[in-house]
């Protein structure tokens, strides 16, 4: 790519998560000093300002490939928020239809298009641990454990989620060692009903609370059914207070079609100029 040309872009956000998207099927988005650049182009304030970048891509086998970045530069397996966005983003370029399949570094994933609502097939959840109990720098912390194309835990509190200290208790879980050297992200959520819990995140990447995580949204509603707690679907009410709705299916000890559906929605679109391109 030239050092000169602009990159045009499209800003989105679903339920509060919100996200620079950028058709790179042509390599417009420069590969040195990705990491840099990514997150120079997500600091609010002096940047576009987002929880994550998005790169459309050519694929072989399915409609397209994406390539997801965290606020930080970091690449990420999966994000459900940010699928959504990319489906939708991809169906009104003409990349996909309706219905379509992307690759992640998660798996493949399906996604339906309905106007502005996405509803989004997630690859199967692995690596399910409940009762957890760690010490994180003298507190003791009970929590659950699933990967939902990235690593996420779950920790229910009986009321009152507007006071959890979440920028300290989730960031003492998400750097604990248990999970070194990649991290994890942290849930803090409350039942409200057998069909609806409400959210807090600590996002990796982020490193700090984001308005709403689709992949958190999901391990929330499938850990807490482990419990009985609430029931498919499950409308899980994001820090954002807009909600997603989780749906899954369970066979033996292993959750099956599980899908996240919500809003995609298009804030703007915009061009990066060149010059904020140099680093």
């Amino acid at each position: 790519m030239s050092v000169n040309a602009k990159i045009s872009f499209w800003k989105m956000q679903g339920s509060g998560n919100d996200f620079i998207v950028i058709d790179n099927r042509q390599s417009i988005f420069p590969e040195k000093n990705r990491v840099k650049l990514v997150d120079k182009l997500c600091r609010r304030g002096t940047g576009v300002g987002a929880d994550g970048l998005i790169l459309i891509e050519d694929d072989a086998d399915v409609d397209f490939l994406w390539r997801f970045y965290n606020a930080d530069g970091s690449e990420a397996e999966m994000c459900g928020n940010g699928g959504r966005c990319a489906a939708r983003f991809a169906y009104l370029q003409g990349i996909a239809g309706s219905e379509m399949a992307f690759k992640t570094l998660a798996g493949s994933v399906r996604a339906q298009i309905a106007d502005d609502l996405v509803k989004l097939e997630m690859t199967r959840p692995f690596a399910k641990r409940q009762g957890v109990v760690l010490d994180c720098d003298g507190v003791s912390e009970r929590f659950d454990f699933i990967n939902t194309g990235v690593p996420h835990v779950v920790v229910t509190v009986p009321e009152n989620l507007d006071q959890v200290a979440l920028a300290e208790r989730g960031a003492r879980i998400r750097y604990h060692q248990e999970f070194a050297p990649a991290g994890t992200n942290v849930n803090f959520i409350e039942i409200n009903d057998e069909h609806c819990l409400s959210i807090r995140t600590y996002e990796r990447g982020v490193e700090g609370e984001t308005l709403a995580c689709g992949t958190g949204s999901v391990a929330a509603a499938l850990l807490a059914s482990e419990y009985g707690q609430v029931l498919s679907p499950t409308r899980v009410i994001t820090r954002s207070g807009e909600s997603l709705t989780i749906y899954f299916k369970k066979e033996d000890e292993t959750f099956t079609e599980v899908f996240l559906e919500g809003g995609a929605v298009i804030v703007y679109k915009g061009v990066i100029e060149s010059a904020f391109l140099e680093l």
